[in-house]
């Protein structure tokens, strides 16, 4: 029988598919992959009282941004009693980018046992699915720019890329200083060929927009923020002036005169009334507050920000519409078993550290197992009060049982006393962006945890709080002891609505 042509070449392509799947099953099947984690180290010197204590001399946290998490926002409405917040309307995932895409997410909320089996499950089903995610979200990354070659090409084509290289993208502060001259022009209508509509706030004097504006910042600086995306010329405004920020940073809604930078309260949340004389009274010390956050808030603008606006976003400060959250994770090992299996089974513990601030100088701190959607929304006073001494815990705000009262406060040039007294310099700048929060953990210790207000990126500021130290004061015997800070997380500020803009 004569020899198909067809068929043979079949045969040969059939065969080198085998040849190479062959080969390719010989070499490695799953790619590892490593990862770092900073640890903190050199706590910045804590303070029980003025003095220094223990860690006076020691060098400040320094933050290498490896621990990134993105801020997560709960602005779901309050879970219900027999709602448990899982993933529960989410599609399953059936590839292996799906699996993968699912592992991510389940790592970043901190479920390590959750991702661990999905990487499994997305690198049986393909052993290259790394790269396949890879390609998807991070191509543009590493992408090449396309460079014309001035010595093959023609004239017009060295014209073209000489022309491209001059005309830089703007930076933000150029472009917003070329809407300067702008005016607010109304919307286009729908349909071409159609009458504008009206558009009667350009009209307006522009002393008239910005009284406006103000009094929209002086409610929500969110939404005073968002009317830049309005046009042009709101975008400007709202860049630019400076007597809008000057009133947000000198109001206690927004601003610092909110901010505490010593102890308001005890550690039990009653009134420092051994503090006070009797020529005190709680407005007077009020006011006083108020006269040194302004005084400090003025000599920071003239040697340090130079702007309100800038103040506001660089100046540490603490925020009161979220919760902090730190993610911690651990492996146990397993139960000892008999057999001499090369492996042995170990367990991911993951909890969590809560951190809740208040107005008046009061917190709340919180470590538990359980996740942030099933806590975040029963941070509060009353549930705390409900649930004092395990009371009612058979309600889904019965984790708040575990919760602490506690204080808190940020630092000031007082902390570094010590510094000037040696003839150190310190400016004002550099003596804040620390926070201190002492809680009684019952008993007779009481435990004082330092902290520093970091960033995440180059636009969000003060949502990082990167450990500095955690010690623990005997009472009875005078004595401060120092945990290690090896397996602490950072806390991360996650808003909640629910809060609203905090009480008041």
């Amino acid at each position: 029988m004569d020899s198909n042509p067809d068929l043979e070449s079949f045969r040969e392509q059939w065969r080198a598919e085998v040849r190479a799947r062959n080969s390719g099953a010989s070499g490695p099947q799953q790619p590892t992959t490593t990862s770092s984690h900073a640890e903190s180290s050199g706590p910045s010197a804590p303070r029980y009282s003025r003095t220094a204590h223990l860690s006076s001399g020691k060098p400040r946290v320094q933050d290498t941004d490896e621990d990134f998490v993105e801020a997560r926002t709960f602005d779901a409405p309050e879970p219900a009693q027999d709602v448990r917040h899982d993933n529960q309307g989410k599609k399953e995932p059936v590839t292996a980018l799906e699996h993968y895409e699912r592992a991510v997410e389940k790592e970043d909320q901190g479920s390590l046992g959750d991702s661990l089996q999905l990487y499994r499950r997305a690198f049986r089903m393909d052993h290259k699915v790394d790269q396949k995610y890879k390609n998807k979200y991070y191509a543009a990354a590493w992408a090449k720019p396309l460079q014309a070659d001035k010595a093959t090409a023609p004239p017009a084509a060295q014209d073209s890329v000489q022309s491209a290289a001059e005309s830089k993208p703007l930076t933000t502060e150029e472009l917003i200083a070329s809407f300067a001259d702008l005016s607010i022009e109304p919307a286009q209508p729908y349909i071409k060929g159609m009458p504008q509509s009206p558009c009667p706030i350009s009209e307006l004097p522009e002393e008239i927009i910005v009284h406006i504006l103000q009094d929209v910042a002086v409610a929500d600086v969110g939404a005073f923020v968002g009317l830049s995306r309005v046009c042009k010329r709101f975008a400007w405004l709202v860049a630019t002036e400076d007597s809008i920020w000057r009133q947000i940073c000198l109001g206690p809604k927004f601003g610092f005169t909110g901010m505490h930078y010593d102890f308001a309260t005890a550690v039990n949340w009653k009134p420092l009334a051994e503090e006070r004389t009797l020529l005190d009274d709680p407005d007077e010390a009020v006011r006083r507050r108020e006269e040194e956050a302004y005084a400090t808030s003025i000599a920071l603008l003239n040697t340090t920000y130079h702007s309100w606006q800038r103040m506001f976003r660089r100046r540490p400060r603490i925020r009161f519409n979220g919760c902090y959250i730190s993610t911690i994770n651990y492996i146990r090992p397993g139960q000892q078993t008999n057999s001499l299996a090369w492996n042995s089974p170990v367990h991911i513990v993951t909890y969590y550290r809560y951190l809740r601030m208040f107005r008046d100088g009061t917190a709340i701190t919180l470590c538990t197992v359980e996740q942030p959607a099933n806590v975040v929304h029963h941070m509060t006073r009353e549930a705390l009060a409900l649930h004092k001494g395990g009371a009612m815990a058979h309600l889904p705000s019965g984790v708040m049982q575990h919760a602490l009262r506690a204080r808190w406060r940020l630092s000031s040039a007082a902390d570094r006393s010590a510094d000037l007294e040696e003839g150190k310099e310190v400016s004002l700048a550099d003596s804040e962006g620390d926070l201190f929060i002492e809680y009684d953990g019952g008993g007779n210790y009481l435990y004082r945890m330092e902290l520093s207000l970091r960033a995440t990126g180059k636009l969000s500021r003060n949502n990082k709080l990167m450990w500095s130290g955690f010690y623990s004061y005997n009472k009875p015997a005078d004595v401060w002891d120092e945990f290690s800070l090896k397996e602490f997380k950072p806390f991360y500020f996650s808003r909640v609505k629910s809060y609203g803009f905090g009480e008041f």
